[in-house]
């Protein structure tokens, strides 16, 4: 059994940041990775598959987060708003990781191979989204069709987020899009994003026993 070191996740996450940014993504190697992380390559192959998974490490952290949050949310909330709800939740923990965020977004897009990895685990996302409202009983292809209407939602949110300068929330961009998305779909032209009020969020009631 291998010996167990502390953080060593953390620290190979940083590691590899911190390398991607001095010598760049394609001059990276794992073993530099894990020698900068203080760990050894079998101890980064424990966690990873390969230099790319560093930067989708909470790809299925996030999935179980949205999954959860769509079978929760109450019944009569509409599927649309069920996603924007459930996308809207990942806001605090994307607000502990926005530094890293910042510095890992400019990554995905200048490699290929990057964007191409993160269209494999967006499809993914959007496949159990649709899993979960199927759960909910809603119709298949509705089902699928509000789940890429989700990921584009959170798309262009994310996108805002690591940009804006003013430090709103990803909440409050899952909420214009979501606004954009409805005025697009009604026919309508979309202004320039302005803040937009929460959207109150329906609670189940509550049956007393007797």
């Amino acid at each position: 059994m291998g010996r167990w070191e502390p953080n060593a996740l953390e620290r190979l996450q940083d590691a590899a940041m911190q390398l991607f940014q001095e010598r760049g993504y394609d001059r990276t190697t794992v073993e530099e990775i894990a020698a900068r992380a203080g760990l050894t390559e079998r101890t980064f192959f424990r966690y990873f598959a390969d230099k790319r998974e560093v930067l989708f490490s909470r790809s299925k952290e996030l999935e179980a987060l949205i999954v959860n949050a769509i079978a929760d949310a109450p019944k009569e909330m509409a599927p649309i708003d069920v996603v924007a709800a459930a996308l809207e939740a990942l806001s605090p923990g994307f607000e502990e990781r926005r530094a890293h965020a910042a510095k890992r977004q400019p990554l995905i897009l200048a490699h290929a191979e990057l964007r191409e990895r993160e269209l494999i685990k967006l499809a993914s996302l959007a496949s159990a989204m649709a899993e979960s409202l199927r759960g909910r009983g809603v119709e298949k292809t509705v089902a699928n069709l509000v789940a890429e209407a989700g990921i584009a939602i959170f798309k262009s949110a994310f996108e805002r987020w690591v940009e804006d300068t003013k430090k709103h929330e990803l909440a409050h961009h899952v909420r214009v899009a979501l606004a954009e998305l409805r005025l697009i779909t009604a026919g309508a032209s979309v202004a320039p994003s302005s803040p937009l009020p929460t959207r109150k969020v329906p609670r189940r009631s509550r049956s007393t026993s007797r």
